[in-house]
């Protein structure tokens, strides 16, 4: 065992690249991923709930979108496709994981639409007209409000965040938190044991 984690900066764990397959509204894709990042060897459970039951960006879609803690960049990459217009920020802090939806993002041909960035490499002057994020429950609560916390702000006036949360991992009880921060939170769809949400102003 490591002291390795998904939102370690630079993972030790050897990357031992692998190629993950999945189907997001009728379009393939197969996306190089590695060890050390979130969910290696595969799809999510709970992104891909995301990626089924959220409403995808329309074809129109412009502006910036934000993929935050973006993995190997499964998520940056359905935007890319579903939104040719738009620009779509992939954010983690990790850095084999930005490699990764880098060269993912080259791989689907959005490599010149998909800036991928370290937290705080981000301009202070972007806003985002749609925020995705499964968030990384395991940093903590702590960890996760302070992450919405400066996010979630960051979301244009009519601006709309879509999050993924198991329910057994608090999935209610950030809801909760949401509306007390004064968002505006519908429980958009559950499945598998997961709260998809959808957050506005």
């Amino acid at each position: 065992m490591t002291g390795d984690h998904y939102f370690s900066a630079e993972p030790g764990t050897a990357a031992r690249p692998r190629e993950v397959e999945f189907t997001v509204a009728g379009r393939d894709y197969t996306l190089t991923s590695a060890g050390g990042v979130f969910s290696a060897d595969r799809l999510d459970s709970g992104t891909a709930v995301l990626l089924r039951k959220a409403d995808l960006p329309a074809p129109d879609a412009a502006g910036n979108l934000l993929d935050l803690g973006c993995g190997f960049g499964p998520i940056a990459c359905v935007l890319a496709g579903s939104a040719p217009a738009a620009t779509v920020w992939a954010v983690d802090v990790n850095e084999r994981a930005r490699a990764l939806t880098a060269a993912n993002a080259e791989r689907v041909g959005a490599a010149d639409r998909v800036r991928v960035a370290a937290p705080d490499a981000v301009p202070d002057d972007v806003t985002f007209a749609q925020l995705w994020s499964n968030p990384p429950i395991r940093i903590g609560k702590e960890g996760l409000h302070e992450l919405l916390l400066r996010w979630l702000p960051r979301l244009a006036p009519d601006g709309v965040a879509w999050l993924v949360v198991a329910r057994h991992l608090g999935g209610d009880s950030l809801h909760r938190w949401l509306t007390e921060q004064g968002w505006q939170v519908g429980r958009h769809a559950s499945q598998k044991g997961y709260r998809v949400l959808r957050v506005t102003r």
